[in-house]
């Protein structure tokens, strides 16, 4: 069973009729997206899992993740954008907390870079660094700080046997180094962009130190793929969700919100916004993504998207098995007032919840589209990150900008260079 697309909540907005009519006219466009490999173009070494994460690269992957939770307290991921979040998103959400996972490298706050360094003390130390581009600012130099760190710590030969250099292996500074010091080197995939790099080597390290099983998470990314680039346009939940964003951004609905009723898929969704913001935002173009995690936000932000501007549509991640149960205590007396749901268990809450928020949001006048998750596992995010990388690539393509680069981010790397150097 495979995450299942339910957009029938977007009919009184969009047509049927529509949406076949928009499959019709970007028909050539669709079927060269679902019919793309590695040979097509330098950004779609993600689209092949099995080139992505081949039997060598797992056992080595896994081997190392074996040695880190044996002999590791902390490990640390030095990482910015695509090279944590993925992984993150999944940590956060199936991790067991085995070994201690600090994320660093992806801000410039004096204060963050102190409480890392105080998290190490007396703890055994590895860090994954990982860079496609070694010359972006924040992962490098907090990079420098903790290599130093350990070569004082545990001098220079143990420092390199604790030091893995996710890399891109054509001879790359990151690479040099790693060569020179004696690091593990895993490859950061040249065809492939940090946003889409959570099934290689960049995410798959970090998601099997923190006790997942990779072979599970790939084996579900596997699966939807089959799915994606076997079924017919009309049939394809992944055209259909990039089909019916493009339309209702086309009648004025340019904000979307990925909602979920469960508050482990928060780290996910800054994973999805970073994949649909840095690909689509581009020449004055794209939908804004933005997240919301219920029923927290619906006491912030509910009251805007029941009843202000009609922008916004939803995108509703729907856990079908929550995996968890906790039953309301039953108490003889309605002291509290909360008699009627008395021996209630929260599932139930949270389902009815869910269900009450889209309905009334549909009435309201936003669309809401639904994509339903049998269970919270490896399985199935290892389906959601291909099914919203795929997604994102038909989306962008209609759009009409490259999904795959980001000129955009360059910007304020410049500027800031250039003020760094003169000072």
């Amino acid at each position: 069973m495979n995450v299942k697309l339910d957009y029938s909540r977007v009919s009184q907005f969009i047509s049927q009729q529509e949406i076949i009519d928009s499959i019709e006219k970007h028909r050539p466009l669709i079927e060269k997206v679902l019919e793309a490999s590695t040979e097509d173009k330098d950004n779609l070494g993600w689209v092949d899992l099995d080139l992505l994460a081949n039997t060598s690269l797992i056992q080595q992957i896994q081997a190392k993740a074996r040695e880190i939770r044996e002999k590791a307290d902390v490990f640390v991921l030095i990482g910015v954008g695509g090279s944590n979040q993925g992984s993150r998103a999944v940590i956060e959400s199936l991790g067991d907390n085995n070994v201690e996972i600090i994320y660093a490298g992806n801000n410039l706050s004096p204060h963050h870079m102190n409480r890392v360094m105080a998290k190490l003390s007396d703890k055994s130390v590895y860090i994954n660094v990982i860079a496609k581009n070694f010359a972006t600012l924040e992962p490098g130099i907090t990079f420098r700080v903790l290599r130093n760190y350990l070569e004082q710590r545990y001098g220079e030969a143990e420092a390199a046997k604790r030091i893995i250099a996710t890399a891109s292996l054509n001879n790359s500074s990151l690479e040099v180094l790693g060569k020179e010091k004696g690091y593990t080197l895993l490859p950061f995939p040249l065809d492939v962009g940090g946003r889409f790099s959570v099934l290689s080597a960049v995410g798959l390290l970090p998601i099997a130190v923190a006790g997942i099983n990779i072979t599970e998470l790939l084996q579900g990314a596997n699966d939807i793929k089959r799915e994606i680039q076997s079924l017919s346009p009309e049939d394809n939940p992944a055209v259909l969700y990039g089909v019916t964003r493009n339309s209702l951004l086309q009648k004025g609905y340019n904000l979307e919100i990925l909602a979920f009723f469960e508050p482990l898929l928060s780290y996910f969704s800054k994973w999805w916004i970073q994949l649909f913001g840095e690909s689509e935002g581009k020449h004055g173009k794209g939908i804004y993504p933005t997240a919301c995690s219920f029923t927290e936000d619906l006491h912030s932000l509910g009251q805007y998207i029941q009843e202000g501007q009609r922008m916004l549509f939803e995108t509703f991640l729907n856990l079908e098995n929550q995996g968890s149960s906790f039953k309301i205590p039953h108490e003889e007396t309605d002291n509290d007032g909360f008699q009627y749901i008395d021996s209630k268990d929260f599932t139930f809450l949270n389902k009815t919840a869910y269900e009450a928020t889209v309905k009334a949001h549909v009435e309201g006048g936003v669309p809401c589209l639904v994509l339903n998750i049998p269970e919270l596992t490896a399985y199935y995010m290892g389906q959601l990150f291909y099914f919203f990388q795929y997604a994102c690539y038909i989306s962008a393509s209609l759009l009409g900008v490259d999904p795959f680069n980001q000129p955009g981010v360059e910007a304020y790397k410049n500027v800031m260079f250039s003020s760094l150097k003169t000072i």
